[in-house]
């Protein structure tokens, strides 16, 4: 990737943002007023190599530190099903007072954890039955 300049970044990073190259170029370049000349240079930008190179990877690195990994699903499954994972629940104080606490996994969520680690990992099998009414024949042509 090559180096852009401050402004390029800039409208690189509103861009992002704002998914509207027009919108970014107004802001990353304030003295530009006519809403034409912001279309028309945001669209060079976007097919400039160095700007669109830097867009998609800040795309893929904010996609990445969005989106939960397989390892991190299956890590997060298996501390559920292990009990190492709290949630919270409302906890009746009396009077009709609550609380906010931190209670372990349900038998239920364990459950549900190992199912879905059990289907990662391909421990069920449905067992079909079929049962057919044809006729085998053999033809004895030769």
């Amino acid at each position: 990737m090559g180096v852009l300049t401050i402004k390029q970044q800039s409208f690189a990073d509103f861009y992002i943002e704002l998914g509207n190259a027009t919108e970014a170029y107004l802001k990353a370049y304030p003295n530009v007023k006519k809403e034409t000349t912001a279309r028309a240079n945001s669209s060079r930008l976007l097919t400039n190599a160095n700007v669109s190179a830097y867009i998609d990877e800040r795309m893929k690195e904010l996609q990445s530190e969005r989106i939960a990994s397989a390892e991190e699903v299956l890590e997060t499954l298996t501390a559920v099903l292990r009990g190492e994972k709290q949630g919270t629940a409302l906890v009746g104080m009396g009077m009709g007072e609550q609380e906010v606490t931190q209670v372990d996994p349900t038998v239920a969520e364990k459950i549900r954890a190992a199912e879905l680690l059990g289907k990662r990992y391909k421990l069920f099998t449905d067992k079909v039955e079929t049962e057919s009414k044809t006729k085998v024949v053999i033809v004895d042509d030769v």
